[in-house]
């Protein structure tokens, strides 16, 4: 299908097209993007941010003839959909754009220039601090510039090609007004991503073609992108945190209220959206706590948090070519996370309407308060599809081979979340990325992907990691102890009648995971004591004869009971704990506080 394209008003479908071909630029240049990225934090994902939101409004919107309704349509998809502080202001100014329409079915370009003129004035008002030399710059100057020559032309195809190169020459000036671009010699990220989404635009307009939307290249480039040196000063808060949240009024008092509560935990503040509902990115280092102090200004039905400074390490201290991938349950420690620079996508944990990201959004010390205030279990959910599409398109930017170990498919759907999303940008980016479900969760899914890290650091390549993984996977056991039945029985995992009978006789479960991935009760003991002796003895008969790669525990707030396994097993191994760490709250929410996990790997 072809569009005319010497046509003097804007309709919806037309726009949505355009925005289409835009949104195919982000997508061709989001690594690009990635590698040019300093400011406000060179943690080199302004592309991945921008190629996620723009993902999120083209999958959402259903373009219509008329103008406002699919101008709405899309600002209210970005808004849901947006990520990073680029995508959050460019959502901003989608919001401004839609709200500024007249009640037309089509824009004049006299309307159009209008239009756009009044969206920057949103864009600006949502942050909190603007900065000359960056995206809202870029966007401030093409749009008055839009408006200035907005009666020199009869067609939009014109008027957009003219305005473009005001767009480029302000994305050149950017280094000029922003000093940490001039020292990176670099242009602004979020200012490069917007002059290529209206490269894609123009080109729509140009030919009205769109069969051309999938193949599309650059109009006019501006450099070739290349890995550059960042500096990497700049980071002054650790992590990068957004939310959504909406409210039950429709008050424009809102916005301030929280501005005024989450603005004093770092900077890089944006608030955008409608008096109905707002989305907020934030650089902090406290996010558990801000979302502490929120809960109740709003409905929260989204959170993202992303350490920058891990992001950072990536793109300039990055150790291999093989990015190993898991999820919150592993129950590693931060330093080897760190250490190792493992990649870890959180579960979320849910209290009713109140849900947590697993170890990010809530400390372990919180979750295990909460539980013993309510009379219920919490529940959990795994990683979505886009979450796990997120995070490999930003992988891919910097790694050669992806490799993903998560916990028991049997267990939850985040294994087969993270396989689809992987395979999907593995066919779409043509890289390599495999991944695992361990059959296990909690230390024993930690000592696997602490395996793998070591085998990476080692030289070993990707092929011969992922046959390995399949064999530690099947060396590895897992162990569970509880105190108590309580909270398998709030949470319906045991009967009431079953577990009124456990409680008269005293009995404690002890659960294995099966080298299907499944749990099973090996043992009833009737006292802590007991149940702390079969583990150990289960766990000595299983080793007899074969040598011990490594253990770990985890615990749910027991810390005598950790250092009790610790003692036994470094009596029967000759070996110290890989790791003692804290549960993660996705395990405390099925078992309780009390639990302690033993995983052992065999050579």
């Amino acid at each position: 299908m072809v569009y005319k394209t010497d046509t003097n008003e804007l309709d919806g479908k037309r726009f949505y097209y355009s925005f289409l071909a835009g949104a195919q630029k982000i997508f061709d240049h989001y690594k690009g993007i990635n590698k040019i990225n300093v400011f406000p934090v060179a943690d080199g994902d302004t592309g991945t941010n921008l190629a996620s939101t723009m993902r999120s409004i083209i999958d959402t919107s259903i373009p219509t003839d008329n103008i406002k309704v699919t101008a709405v349509a899309l600002a209210d998809a970005a808004l849901i959909g947006a990520r990073g502080n680029s995508g959050i202001i460019f959502a901003q100014f989608l919001y401004g754009f839609s709200n500024e329409i007249p009640n037309v079915k089509n824009l004049t370009i006299s309307d159009f220039a209008e239009v756009i003129k009044k969206a920057v004035q949103y864009a600006y008002e949502a942050i909190a601090n603007p900065v000359e030399g960056t995206m809202i710059s870029v966007m401030r100057e093409w749009a008055e510039y839009v408006y200035a020559i907005k009666d020199k032309f009869l067609f939009f195809n014109e008027l957009i090609a003219e305005s473009y190169k005001k767009a480029m020459q302000a994305l050149e000036d950017t280094p000029k007004k922003l000093e940490i671009l001039a020292r990176s010699n670099v242009v602004d990220a979020g200012a490069k991503g917007f002059v290529l989404f209206l490269e894609g635009m123009i080109d729509f307009f140009k030919h009205g073609e769109l069969k051309r939307l999938a193949t599309a290249r650059n109009v006019i480039k501006v450099k070739d992108f290349e890995e550059m040196i960042h500096d990497e000063s700049n980071i002054t808060f650790r992590y990068c945190t957004e939310a959504l949240i909406g409210f039950d009024t429709e008050d424009t008092a809102n916005k301030t209220k929280l501005r005024d509560v989450i603005a004093p935990y770092g900077d890089s503040l944006v608030v955008a959206g409608s008096p109905r509902r707002l989305r907020f990115h934030i650089h902090t280092d406290n996010p558990a706590k801000l979302f502490s102090d929120i809960k109740d200004i709003g409905n929260i039905t989204f959170k993202k948090v992303d350490d920058m400074k891990m992001q950072s390490d990536i793109v300039h201290r990055r150790k291999y070519k093989i990015a190993l991938l898991t999820d919150s349950t592993c129950d590693l420690p931060q330093e080897i996370v760190e250490q190792y620079q493992i990649q870890v996508v959180p579960l979320t944990v849910h209290f009713k309407n109140d849900f947590y990201l697993d170890s990010l959004t809530i400390t372990s010390d919180e979750f295990y308060k909460l539980m013993e205030k309510v009379d219920y279990n919490p529940t959990t959910s795994q990683p979505t599809y886009k979450d796990f599409t997120n995070r490999y398109n930003y992988l891919t930017s910097h790694y050669d081979q992806i490799v993903g170990i998560h916990l028991s498919e049997k267990m939850s759907g985040t294994f087969s979340n993270s396989k689809k999303a992987g395979f999907a940008v593995k066919e779409r980016n043509q890289s390599e990325i495999t991944v695992h479900s361990s059959n296990k969760l909690t230390a024993a899914l930690g000592l696997i992907v602490l395996r793998a890290a070591e085998a990476i650091e080692n030289g070993m390549q990707y092929e011969q990691l992922n046959r390995e993984i399949e064999r530690w996977t099947a060396n590895t056991h897992l162990f569970v102890s509880a105190p108590t039945l309580k909270y398998m029985i709030r949470g319906g995992r045991v009967s009431a009648v079953r577990g009124f009978v456990g409680k008269l006789l005293g009995i404690q479960p002890l659960v294995t995971v099966n080298q299907e991935g499944k749990t099973e009760v090996f043992g009833k003991p009737r006292s802590t004591k007991q149940a702390m002796k079969m583990v150990i003895e289960e766990a000595a008969r299983i080793m007899n004869g074969n040598k011990v790669w490594g253990y770990s525990i985890s615990h749910a707030d027991n810390q005598e009971g950790a250092a009790w396994y610790a003692r036994e097993m470094e009596a029967i191994t000759g070996q110290k704990p890989k790791f003692i760490n804290f549960a993660s709250p996705v395990l405390g929410a099925h078992v309780g506080p009390g639990v302690v996990g033993l995983g052992f790997l065999l050579e």
